[in-house]
């Protein structure tokens, strides 16, 4: 093949979400919970979420259709396709399969990749291995996409509110705008059951909603340690590898709360490996906390509260920019990292973006996290690889305006009707689907040999195409 391909990366990312959502402020007022606590204690506003006409494989078809629209890519020149994603509807086929749907016209049949599955952590798995393959001698030249897609939904109680719904298809290849730094990644990997979905019949999660909330943390730790040591080793400068190597830090979220005690929980990480006599210097007025231990402190108060106090500036420069999508949609699962992305891509302007690294941490139940970073492209001119990413995402904020409210009572009725009718067959779904976004696949209905079948909806016809 030549030369080894550089600057290996996302070229492009297409956002897809549901058209209507909840408001969490009338949620909480319909689940008779104090106000403020979905709002407020876990950082949410609204909560994307879909009716029966939509589930995974409508959403990574439409993300698939809608990136390749937008880019102009040729389905020829497209040579792997892989799919993060922990919603199952068939414990064989894979939703790779049913993208293929979007390929077979146009007589392309030689794409790799399949499925892969551990909770949120499917889409990061899925771009290294596009990644992977790009820089590996198996690469014929062509683009790889990877999709991250989920629907979350949980039953009745406290977790509900954390849900949400979306897809997220990445553009990968060399001479990308958003390059993956080669050979700095920090995995950690464990057994633990703090979500799972062991009921097949069920789209609905067996939470432990105190050990997973500990099991992120103490991912988070070790990741972010290991990062640290990994990037210092490779440093020219000899430097070391703390907070304020990384622009900006990216985190899935499984609600927006937990973010931002993360990054204070970072700034603990930095704070305990800070020499003693310049922590007076550094972090003025923590010096009653250095003999924390980061294994016995995962739900201490006092700990928390004054780390995520001291990160409060960094927080807000690094890392609030990208939750834009978490606040707006809700936990996307496999896509959340991704939104984040999105979010910070949105959100800033792109000569701050330019020459920036982002830290990102990825976290899926289970357990399986890593910790990674982009380093974004210098050049930002007019017909630069970034203006053009950049400015393909001036949807976003548009669309997210776009959306239809919809009642509580709706909201658990649709919930209800999901959870009534998951897996039945024959069956003929009953939302409406005047509300979708224009180019949104849907589902017309499953037949009683549990085939789906799908069409594309199009507000210029008013109808399907």
């Amino acid at each position: 093949m030549g030369s080894w391909p550089e600057n290996v990366g996302i070229l492009g990312i297409e956002l897809v979400f549901p058209s209507q959502y909840v408001d969490q402020t009338e949620l909480e007022e319909f689940d008779g919970v104090g106000a403020g606590k979905y709002v407020i204690g876990l950082g949410q506003s609204k909560m994307g979420f879909c009716n029966d006409r939509e589930d995974i494989n409508s959403l990574c078809l439409t993300a698939v259709h809608k990136l390749i629209e937008r880019y102009n890519i040729k389905y020829a020149d497209v040579g792997r396709l892989e799919v993060g994603t922990e919603t199952i509807i068939d414990k064989s086929k894979s939703v790779k399969s049913v993208l293929m749907q979007l390929f077979e016209p146009h007589g392309v049949t030689d794409v790799e990749g399949i499925d892969t599955t551990n909770a949120c952590y499917g889409g990061t798995a899925a771009l290294f291995n596009a990644v992977s393959w790009v820089e590996s001698s198996s690469w014929d030249g062509r683009y790889a996409i990877v999709v991250a897609g989920d629907i979350a939904v949980y039953a009745k109680g406290s977790a509900r509110p954390t849900g949400g719904a979306g897809a997220i298809a990445m553009l990968v290849g060399p001479n990308a705008p958003l390059v993956l730094d080669r050979g700095l990644r920090a995995t950690y990997m464990k057994h633990a059951y703090d979500f799972y979905k062991p009921d097949l019949t069920s789209e609905y999660p067996t939470v432990d909603g105190k050990l997973s909330i500990q099991c992120y943390l103490n991912a988070l730790d070790n990741c972010y340690q290991l990062y640290c040591k990994k990037a210092s080793q490779r440093s020219l400068k000899d430097k070391t590898v703390d907070l304020s190597s990384l622009d900006f830090l990216l985190f899935h979220t499984p609600f927006c709360k937990l973010v931002q005690k993360s990054v204070g929980r970072l700034m603990l990480n930095d704070f305990l490996n800070t020499p003693s006599e310049e922590i007076p210097h550094l972090y003025p007025g923590l010096d009653n906390f250095r003999n924390v231990k980061l294994n016995e402190c995962y739900f201490d108060k006092n700990v928390e509260k004054a780390f995520v106090t001291c990160s409060k500036n960094l927080f807000e420069n690094k890392t609030q920019p990208s939750l834009l999508i978490a606040n707006q949609i809700g936990n996307m699962y496999t896509p959340s990292l991704y939104g984040g992305l999105v979010s910070l891509l949105v959100n800033q302007n792109i000569e701050q973006l330019a020459g920036s690294k982002i830290g990102m941490f990825s976290y899926g139940s289970g357990l399986a996290a890593t910790m990674f970073s982009i380093t974004v492209s210098k050049d930002c001119n007019d017909n630069s690889a970034l203006y053009k990413l950049k400015s393909n995402l001036s949807y976003v904020k548009k669309q997210l305006e776009q959306r239809k409210k919809v009642s509580p009572e709706k909201f658990t009725s649709i919930l209800e009707l999901r959870e009534k009718n998951c897996h039945k067959v024959p069956y003929e779904p009953v939302g409406d689907i005047g509300d979708l976004f224009s180019g949104t696949y849907y589902l017309t209905k499953v037949d009683d040999m549990h085939r789906r079948f799908y069409s594309r909806f199009s507000h210029a016809t008013n109808g399907s195409v």
